[in-house]
């Protein structure tokens, strides 16, 4: 069954003339050639149509939730610390209940991932980091699971690794903007991360960034 679905809040986006939302309805009206060339992963089309190059979906046509058709890259910051002998990872619960996440979220146009990544982490948990520290490290560019994603809208994020080793107090932390809440949260492990907000916070891991914790906390 091909289905076809695009989220009424992207529709009301739209409308708003948000910034986040592609105005064009028809995607093969898109200059495709611009938006491959720039593209973090590479993505193929099929009839002038953006394809999710992580497809299936479930959704074949339209945008679930994601504003942007295609790629849409984001930027999320992983900060880590070394508490009492334990090792904490800074998360943020989300506000449109999709779980607790790395802070993060769409990189502006022309704006440096990295930028965008401390940017966010500033604006959703109060915490600042320099790009030029020595503990801050960029990855690789890697696509991510979203569960508001499509086959023809998906997401890719840039993770910053900010790690800052044995500290004697957790810093002060905040939820603000789109966050409810900042928490230091114990991850020994990936699976000792998930059993601690199950346990103590009756909360899940944001489905986007599940791979990419159990691979940072874990290898």
């Amino acid at each position: 069954m091909t289905r076809t679905y695009t989220h009424p809040s992207v529709l009301a986006g739209i409308a708003a003339g948000a910034g986040w939302a592609d105005p064009e309805m028809d995607p093969t009206r898109i200059d495709w050639a611009a938006r491959r060339a720039a593209a973090a992963i590479p993505f193929p089309l099929v009839d002038g149509r953006p394809v999710n190059p992580y497809a299936p979906t479930g959704i074949r046509y339209g945008r679930n939730e994601l504003g942007h058709w295609g790629e849409a890259v984001a930027a999320d910051a992983v900060v880590m610390v070394t508490y009492s002998g334990r090792r904490r990872i800074l998360m943020v619960e989300r506000d449109d209940d999709h779980g607790w996440a790395l802070p993060g979220g769409h990189v502006d146009p022309g704006e440096d991932p990295t930028a965008a990544a401390l940017r966010e982490l500033a604006e959703e948990t109060g915490l600042v980091a320099d790009p030029i520290d020595p503990w801050v490290k960029t990855l690789p560019a890697r696509y991510v699971p979203d569960p508001r994603a499509s086959d023809e809208a998906w997401m890719v994020t840039v993770p910053v690794l900010i790690d800052l080793g044995p500290v004697p107090s957790l810093p002060k932390v905040v939820g603000a903007d789109d966050a409810r809440q900042a928490a230091w949260l114990h991850a020994e492990s990936y699976q000792h991360l998930v059993e601690y907000l199950r346990h103590y916070l009756d909360g899940d891991v944001f489905p986007a960034h599940r791979d990419l914790l159990a691979d940072i906390l874990d290898h």
